[in-house]
């Protein structure tokens, strides 16, 4: 099920032996369009300090009541490796914080997450379908990742999610609005759509933008160029935040 940006606001992360704190933003792969690490503020507990949680340890969510528990304990999360998430989050921080709660690195396979879909799959100990190929897979490729990690200093594409809200939206004719939200696979972690307000050009409309139909993001401009016409999206179904988004909705528009 996809589930909004804002949805995950908030959520309480609860560890194996008490609550972490709550979800203040996602960090976002921006080349895969997958979010890698949840921010999450702890509270009075560990001085209002704000840690990463990778999606890996999230175990079965419960949405109705906004929570997301981890197969992790509160001692790991309190000793793990202090990286400022105020500052961008550098491929040379990854391979710390992987080697520290034993995760194969997910950049290392073909797929979103190593060489398979879900995230989860990756947690150490995982029990599952297929998960033993699955896991065996990700760790034969740990000696690569690194060989990854070590061509890649700089960058690790990683972006607030918080921060793309907001960047305006072009169209091939012209522009049609602004990024207002995401819609996010509860599953994979992938982003889906791009929710993009266009007010400021049709008043009272919110459509969605599919990361395959972006052809370039410029971060120091904070704009989204998609590879559509401005026609072509207002022709397009419009969203309804209030409906969920349905298969045969996502059909519909992809056929458009």
């Amino acid at each position: 099920m996809l589930r909004t940006l804002e949805e995950q606001h908030d959520y309480t992360i609860g560890a194996c032996d008490g609550d972490i704190g709550h979800v203040k933003d996602l960090y976002l792969d921006d080349e895969a369009w997958v979010v890698r690490y949840l921010v999450v503020d702890t509270g009075g507990w560990l001085s209002s300090r704000q840690v990463l949680i990778s999606p890996i340890a999230i175990g079965k969510p419960n949405w109705v009541n906004k929570q997301l528990p981890v197969l992790i304990t509160k001692e790991q999360v309190k000793n793990n490796p202090d990286i400022d998430t105020n500052k961008p989050v550098t491929r040379q921080n990854e391979p710390e914080y992987a080697s520290y709660y034993g995760y194969p690195y997910y950049w290392g396979g073909t797929g979103l997450w190593g060489y398979g879909m879900y995230p989860n799959v990756m947690m150490p100990g995982y029990v599952g379908l297929s998960s033993p190929q699955v896991i065996l897979a990700a760790t034969q490729n740990t000696q690569a990742s690194a060989d990854v990690a070590r061509d890649h200093n700089a960058d690790a594409h990683l972006r607030s999610c918080d921060a793309i809200t907001g960047y305006h939206i072009h169209a091939n004719d012209g522009d049609i609005g602004h990024v207002n939200g995401m819609l996010i696979d509860g599953e994979t972690w992938s982003v889906r759509y791009l929710i993009v307000d266009t007010s400021n050009w049709w008043i009272g409309h919110k459509m969605l933008v599919a990361p395959p139909w972006i052809k370039n993001v410029s971060w120091a401009e904070q704009s989204v160029s998609v590879d559509l016409t401005r026609q072509a999206v207002k022709d397009a179904p419009v969203y309804d935040p209030s409906q969920t988004l349905t298969p045969g909705g996502e059909a519909l528009l992809s056929r458009h």
